[in-house]
Parts: C-alpha cells; structure tokens; sequence
C-alpha cells in the first residue's frame, strides 16, 4: 500500500495539534472498505467454493454466486474477514510508529474487518437472512440457533469495539483522548463506507434488495460502532495513555488509490464480474 513514510511530521508533538488531512483519510477508508469487501465476497466465499469443489458464476460488490452450496462456502466470508483482521492487528503492533499512515490503515483493516465479521452473526440471528442464516439453516432448534447468533454477536462485537477502541489511543495524544478527538479516525471513515458500499451496491445485478440486506447492513450496520466507540475514550475501557498524536497529511498516493479502487469497486464490482 502507498505510504509516505519517514517524513518529520507524522508524529507530531503534543503541545501541537496533530495534522490530519480529511481527504487522506477519506482515501485510506475507500481503500480498507472495499478490500474488506473483496476479501468477503471473493477470497472468504469465492475461495470456499473452489476448495469445495466448485465454480464461481458472478461475483459482484455485494454477493458472490458459486454452482454449489454449503455451510461451509456461506460462513467463508466471515471467516476470512476475522483472519484478515486480526492479522492486521498483529501489523498493527509491528509497523513503526513513524508511519503513520500505513498505520492508520492497518487499524481501520482491522476495525472494519472485524466488526463486520462480528456484526453478522447479530444481524442474521435477529433477521434470519444472510450468510449465518444460511450456515445454520435446517439446524434444530432453529430459535436456541438463533438465539447463540445473537448471544454471540452481542459479546464478540462489545469485546471487538473494545480491541479497536484500545488500539485507537496510539495515535491519539493524552489531551485528545480526554476530549474525544478521534471523530475524525472513526465517523469520517464510517460515513465513506457506507456511502461507498451503497453506491456500488446500486448498481448490483440482482436488485435493490441488496443494498439494503447487504451493501448498507455490512456498511452502516457492521462498522456501528466506529459511530458511538469514542464516547468510551478516556473511561474505564480505554484509560487515558501519555502520547503524541500521530499526523496524517496528504498524500498523493492513497488518494490515486482511493480512485482506483472506486473504479473497480462501483465500475467494475458494482455491476459483477460474471465467470460462466
């Protein structure tokens, strides 16, 4: 990924307010949503069906179509969304601390991937759609099935918000956590995904339904909690810790990234790839 690394302001002192660039952290989310998206669709579902033995049809910004069907190839998507995430966590912790951007990234990889993970299993307990709904379909009790969903959704998603929400206090000053200055890494990155999803979603080709039952439930409902998680900074879950805030200031390359992958995720994703 682009990263202007090694410049004297990424890390900025904590006297002085620490510089971000709105529109390169629009571009970084762009980037992190849609490959958070692809590794669903098309690593976690598509990747399941040819180890399964089968072959993909259509592939498209908000579903992924194999000849074949099992619980295995619907739960593909949400497990690979969690390895993805929690790998990031891991380069999260080993990438320097002078790299701001590339760091940045890494963080919201992670938060998108794993809350999207983890959000899933609440929304297809409680709707009885989607992929999980499918994994656990034709099990009985079908309501103790649902109920584990959303029993497992509601912890997994608190604990993860949580995961995140720690991490978030790396590139944040001691002052900033006080007062809640991260909106800008959580809602701004919120908003763009959401959006991003719902447009490429639009133009999907098996109907509108989809952008509601996938596009805008695994944007605007999967990442929530990058919407309320920083009313939490400087409590109990994410205690106040002695820092300097990391600066994030233009650069050319995410933003040429962020183009790309609006390109190939609405112009191409968006309408779906068919393979046979």
């Amino acid at each position: 990924m682009p990263d202007n690394a090694g410049t004297a302001a990424e890390v900025a002192p904590e006297k002085t307010p620490a510089t971000r660039d709105r529109a390169t952290i629009i571009a970084i989310s762009i980037v992190a949503f849609a490959l958070a998206n692809v590794l669903h669709e098309g690593a976690g579902h598509g990747g399941a069906c040819l180890l399964s033995g089968g072959h993909a049809k259509v592939l498209s910004s908000v579903h992924f179509d194999c000849d074949r069907a099992s619980r295995f190839i619907s739960a593909g998507g949400t497990l690979v969304n969690f390895i993805v995430g929690f790998l990031c966590w891991i380069a999260l912790r080993a990438v320097s601390p002078a790299r701001g951007r590339l760091r940045y990234f890494l963080w919201l990889s992670m938060t998108v991937n794993l809350l999207q993970g983890a959000g899933y299993f609440l929304f297809s307990g409680l709707g009885n759609i989607g992929d999980w709904a499918e994994v656990i379909h034709d099990l009985e009790p079908a309501w103790l099935w649902r109920i584990g969903l959303v029993a497992l959704g509601v912890v997994s998603y608190a604990l993860l918000v949580w995961l995140a929400l720690r991490e978030l206090r790396s590139f944040l000053g001691e002052n900033e956590v006080r007062r809640g200055g991260a909106k800008d890494l959580t809602i701004v990155p919120y908003i763009t995904g959401g959006v991003l999803y719902t447009v490429a979603g639009m133009f999907n080709p098996v109907g509108m339904v989809l952008v509601a039952i996938s596009a805008a439930a695994a944007s605007f409902g999967g990442t929530s909690g990058m919407a309320w998680m920083t009313q939490y900074l400087g409590g109990k879950l994410a205690p106040k810790i002695a820092g300097r805030p990391v600066a994030l200031e233009r650069s050319a390359g995410w933003i040429a990234a962020a183009v790309i992958a609006i390109a190939i995720f609405v112009g191409v994703l968006g309408r779906g790839v068919r393979f046979s």
